[in-house]
């Protein structure tokens, strides 16, 4: 089983921050890079995590639900984005390989229920002239908030025998 990465973050610039600084929590190490990355630029008018909630339609369940948008950001440009930070595997549909296992469904389940509060998002963020953005592994390492992917290891010499 995973370990999830995850605590409270210490907002460090609170003029920057739009919302309770006090109670700012990170989900994965992801988030709490971004939040760093998000506090030292220069660009950011202010931003915030999961004080955006926006309502969504779950297809499985039938049921209405709310989704806490990971991060709101207001960019001195004057454009505003609404954030959710997924590794890409996750942004597309999940690879089946026996529809009956249990694997297979919480997948398939966990597909449908991003893919339905992206939509709802989407159309928030376009009701209030914003964004809705999906920030991968790929938009973090481009925005230079995660490194670089890991270089391939050096090959070690040999060893001399022990003697």
């Amino acid at each position: 089983m995973k370990k999830t990465y995850s605590g409270k973050y210490n907002v460090k610039n609170r003029k920057k921050y739009r919302g309770d600084a006090t109670n700012v929590n990170y989900r994965s190490s992801w988030e709490k890079q971004a939040f760093m990355w998000l506090e030292k630029n220069d660009q950011v008018e202010w931003w915030n995590s999961e004080e955006m909630i926006v309502p969504y339609y779950y297809d499985v369940d039938k049921k209405r639900h709310k989704y806490h948008v990971d991060l709101t950001i207001k960019w001195k440009t004057g454009k505003t984005v609404m954030v959710e930070i997924k590794p890409k595997k996750q942004t597309i549909p999940p690879k089946v390989k026996n529809p009956k296992s249990k694997r297979s469904l919480n997948e398939a389940f966990a597909f449908i229920m991003n893919t339905n509060k992206w939509e709802a998002a989407t159309e928030v963020a376009k009701d209030n002239g914003w964004k809705f953005e999906i920030w991968t592994e790929v938009e973090l390492r481009q925005k230079g908030i995660l490194k670089k992917e890991p270089g391939k290891l050096k090959k070690l010499k040999p060893m001399k025998p022990y003697r």
